[in-house]
């Protein structure tokens, strides 16, 4: 039986929901987090602390629960996901100490990252592969949708009480596990699950490095430089948009507020009809081009209307990119689409951690290098898959 779109529709919808309240949880934190540590006396350094470890977590765990969710199921991880992030969010809501912050953030980024490999390999499981690229481009959707409100959730809240923000993503999140227990079906049976090999359990960056050498290992050097690139830009932007054009945050916002509304527009529309029109490879190679030229002409917009049409462009291509990504990875990923994800995930989770640490010392330079040096990384990436796509074809060529 062919696996339709629209039979799936329901868990798809609710996969996108919960993705979209955890990265609510996530995008929250962004305008509390600094406030938040003051309570504790704590500076800048501590701040950077919680947020690495945050990243790091996601980086070490992602592909343990990729592997977990190949052996028994897919339902029971999401669940699991999703009631360790609520209780994280709760434990920062409630902290004593600030020991107790970053308890909750390792245990955010342990739970949460048990979530987006889960849900990729779900909608991979569910659709057909000429389908999957809409369905990827659905849960990109989601994820940006959650990073827009999230902050301007958090900072209505916060104005009642700083704590506010993570009890409501707690709740949240405890209402999207309820809900997932009982009407998400499980999309991986046990009787498919018995019929794979075990595989056998190994270093986490042993696993990276095998990783690389597989068919899918140059498209997860993608996916470093992808969320290297969007680090790269999140980390820096309100301080550059501060020293350059004097903005606060109430600018920063609003800026940020529209371009993710178009990147969300254009994974959960856009995505699926490019890649079903050129095929995910094309797109892949145009999304690295315009992420590239959007980095440099952003360092020459000189007042808001051109601020937001060059970081807008950056954003529409980075946008485009992750969908597709992931759908080309999920095609050459066989039968281990919950390890593979997960490892997808890691590679994500290192740009997350790379990125903002390169951009922070090389603002401290230039302002503009950051961005420019970004646009290189994305030319870099540009090139090898040009390189990667070429020799692909020549393999299959032979073959034939």
């Amino acid at each position: 039986m062919k696996k339709k779109m629209g039979k799936n529709s329901g868990p798809l919808a609710l996969l996108s929901f919960n993705l979209l309240i955890v990265m609510v949880g996530i995008g929250l934190v962004i305008p509390i987090l600094p406030f938040y540590v003051e309570k504790f006396n704590a500076n800048a350094k501590v701040l950077g602390a919680l947020v690495a470890v945050f990243a790091f977590m996601q980086f070490l765990f992602a592909p343990v629960w990729g592997r977990l969710s190949d052996k028994i199921g897919r339902k029971p991880l999401i669940t699991i996901g999703l009631l360790g992030f609520a209780i994280a969010e709760f434990i920062f809501a409630f902290a004593l100490g600030l020991w107790m912050l970053f308890v909750s953030r390792i245990m955010a980024g342990m739970f949460g990252s048990a979530l987006m490999p889960t849900a990729m390999a779900y909608v991979s499981d569910v659709t057909e592969p000429e389908k999957r690229g809409q369905g990827m481009g659905f849960l990109g959707a989601a994820m940006g949708l959650g990073i827009v409100i999230g902050p301007g959730i958090g900072g209505w809240l916060a104005e009642f009480d700083l704590s506010y923000p993570f009890i409501f993503a707690g709740i949240a999140a405890t209402i999207a596990a309820i809900v997932s227990i009982l009407i998400l079906p499980e999309s991986y049976p046990k009787e498919k699950r018995e019929k794979e090999p075990e595989v056998k359990k190994e270093n986490q960056f042993v696993l990276m490095k095998t990783a690389l050498k597989s068919p899918v290992g140059f498209l997860l050097i993608l996916v470093f430089i992808m969320s290297f690139g969007l680090a790269n830009f999140q980390s820096i932007f309100s301080y550059y948009a501060l020293e350059r054009y004097d903005y606060g945050p109430q600018e920063v916002g609003f800026i940020i507020l529209i371009i993710g509304i178009i990147g969300t527009i254009v994974q959960g529309v856009g995505v699926g009809k490019m890649t079903a029109i050129f095929g995910e490879e094309r797109v892949v190679t145009i999304s690295l081009l315009i992420s590239a030229f959007g980095f440099v002409i952003m360092t020459l917009a000189t007042n808001m209307t051109w601020i937001l049409i060059t970081t807008a462009v950056f954003f529409v291509g980075n946008s485009m990119l992750r969908p597709s990504l992931n759908s080309l990875i999920s095609k050459l990923a066989g039968n281990r689409q919950g390890m593979i994800m997960g490892l997808n995930n890691s590679f994500l989770s290192l740009g997350n951690v790379a990125g903002p640490l390169l951009a922070g010392t090389l603002f401290e330079w230039n302002i503009h290098i950051p961005y420019l040096f970004g646009a290189f990384v994305m030319i870099v990436g540009l090139i090898l898959t040009k390189i990667w796509i070429s020799q692909k074809a020549r393999k299959v060529k032979e073959v034939s």
